[in-house]
């Protein structure tokens, strides 16, 4: 299995313990990988000592290792987007980025991927 990105959505359910059957299988297999802005996003939304406890986990995934031409790659994602009348966030875009980066699938639960989706090849599924 190749790398999968996993968007804060799908986190958000995996920590209140909902189903998260893919997820739950990237994570058994070693194949998740995290976008930095993902990090930022889930540690503002916690408090000690379980921001203690959720950046140890975190500190055990892949964090994608963003290169400038990604961040070009980014500006270009969201242009590309506003041309075709689909606005998109900078986080947005760039965790949809780290995706295509690796030509990973995109986990999420948020419909701005799903738009995006049909715009370019970006493979979205459901956690």
């Amino acid at each position: 299995m190749s790398a999968i990105v996993v968007d804060t959505s799908v986190w958000i359910d995996f920590f209140s313990g909902r189903d998260t059957g893919r997820l739950d299988e990237a994570l058994r297999l070693g194949v998740v990988l995290v976008p930095p802005i993902v990090v930022a996003e889930l540690l503002s939304g916690v408090r000690p000592p379980d921001r203690d406890v959720l950046a140890s986990f975190l500190r055990d995934l892949e964090l994608d290792a963003s290169s400038l031409d990604h961040w070009m790659a980014v500006g270009d994602l969201r242009a590309a987007c506003k041309r075709r009348g689909v606005s998109v966030s900078t986080p947005d875009a760039h965790v949809a980025q780290c995706a295509l980066d690796r030509d990973a699938l995109l986990l999420s639960h948020d419909a701005v991927f799903t738009r995006i989706a049909q715009l370019i090849p970006l493979r979205v599924a459901r956690g």
